[in-house]
């Protein structure tokens, strides 16, 4: 992955600014677009915001870059009128007639009402900055390249229908609703999808709805009630702390959730953080509806402190993890997340747990200021063996319960996020 394309940086700090107080200040347009997390995807390491130029790996076809949605009339949206932004945002369809890739989650923003988007396109024409940038050509070869079965894609997999409210359910649920399944279009990475890469579900009434997902090497945590690998456990007010601060007592936002908080929904006011919490706690186990709710073993703590490393991965962990992770797997509160009950440990996927091994994490930034302590990489520092080992060691620890990992996976995930590689991974929704 090029240096240049690294996800996110400085540029994105500097345009989260001051962080929650913002929320209070900024026009309702700016509060839509940073619900929606335009920026993530719209701006690039030392860029101007939203003028484009994020390159995307797009699973089948190539790469491909963002685009300047910067107002210029030149090379950005500046000539797009309220109808034409409308159909790019909701229908996949730029003002030329061209057909966007679903990279860009239309399909989720297809649920924006029609004052939401009067109000984003009011954001974009009048208090964004123009930034004469031409878009970079997209890299994909012939006959790939090829735009008409987009059509066909949208014909067949497109609701164009805007949310409607559930009369049944309460007006905070609602919004939450509106807010995880549109505008937050969480289900771009939480949801799996089909064989034509669509989402298999857009709302509640499918269960593989945010029931999680793999993607570019890391696995999207499942958002329904599974209690051990969901938010079963979880009580809205921890669903809360984790939008607001990338933190609560079962773990920290990591990857590109990071992005998420730092530029979306750390500035979203408590009302709708709260409502978004009610509607995730609205949707039931799936994977694991039958599953034993997790509990604390203390015979992996005991070993550790009476020096016994008969576990595979104890010596890997005592020597490198123990002093922030603590012998029990408590981790150090509000700084350093736990591992013992971590969700995402008991994913069914490792990847997630692999990547942030080998690569360590970017950090959350916190009222305009990162956070003092981040995951470090362990690239350099562990073989394939025995970075396996030691995530092997810490699922089945404490009384985790997920599977062991192979030096094998390891193998694939490193040399798929080498830093000297030609190729770009990250993640194709956001």
């Amino acid at each position: 992955m090029n240096r240049s394309v690294t996800i996110l940086s400085l540029a994105l700090i500097v345009f989260c600014g001051t962080g929650l107080a913002q929320s209070e200040t900024m026009s309702r347009g700016e509060y839509l677009a940073r619900a929606g997390n335009c920026v993530a995807c719209h701006t690039v390491e030392d860029g101007a915001p939203f003028a484009g130029g994020l390159k995307m790996h797009v699973p089948m076809l190539g790469s491909i870059y963002t685009t300047n949605i910067t107002p210029d009339p030149e090379t950005g949206i500046g000539n797009y009128s309220l109808e034409d932004f409308d159909n790019a945002m909701r229908l996949g369809v730029a003002k030329d007639g061209h057909n966007l890739y679903p990279a860009m989650p239309y399909p989720s923003y297809a649920k924006i009402t029609e004052e939401d988007m009067q109000a984003l396109y009011d954001y974009f024409m009048k208090e964004v900055k123009p930034v004469k940038q031409a878009n970079k050509a997209n890299e994909i070869e012939s006959p790939q390249d090829a735009r008409w079965p987009l059509s066909i894609w949208n014909a067949l997999m497109l609701d164009e229908d805007r949310y409607s409210a559930d009369a049944s359910q309460t007006e905070a649920w609602n919004r939450g609703a509106y807010l995880v399944q549109g505008l937050g279009h969480c289900g771009a990475c939480h949801t799996p999808r089909g064989i034509m890469m669509q989402e298999k579900a857009m709302d509640e009434s499918r269960p593989e709805f945010l029931s999680g997902a793999a993607l570019d090497h890391w696995y999207a945590s499942s958002l329904n009630g599974d209690p051990n690998s969901g938010l079963g456990r979880w009580s809205e007010e921890d669903i809360v702390a984790f939008l607001k601060t990338g933190k609560n007592r079962f773990g920290t936002a990591f990857g590109t959730m990071v992005e998420v908080v730092n530029n979306s929904t750390s500035f979203m006011t408590d009302a709708d953080l709260q409502a978004m919490a009610v509607y995730l706690k609205s949707l039931p186990a799936v994977k694991e509806k039958d599953a034993t709710e997790y509990q604390y073993n203390s015979d992996a703590t005991e070993k550790l402190r009476s020096f016994d490393f008969s576990d595979t991965g104890a010596r890997v962990y005592y020597q490198n993890c123990v002093y922030c992770h603590s012998n029990d797997g408590s981790g150090q509160t509000s700084y350093i997340p736990p591992l013992a009950g971590n969700p995402v440990l008991m994913d069914p996927d490792p990847s997630s747990l692999i990547n942030i091994t080998l690569n360590g994490s970017l950090r959350i930034v916190s009222h305009g200021q990162p956070e003092p302590y981040d995951m470090p990489a362990y690239r350099l520092m562990l073989d394939d063996q025995e970075l396996a080992d030691v995530v092997t060691f810490i699922r089945g620890a404490w009384g985790n319960s997920g599977a062991p990992v192979s030096p094998e996976a390891v193998a694939t995930i490193r040399a798929a996020t080498d830093v000297e590689a030609d190729d770009v991974v990250v993640l194709r929704m956001k």
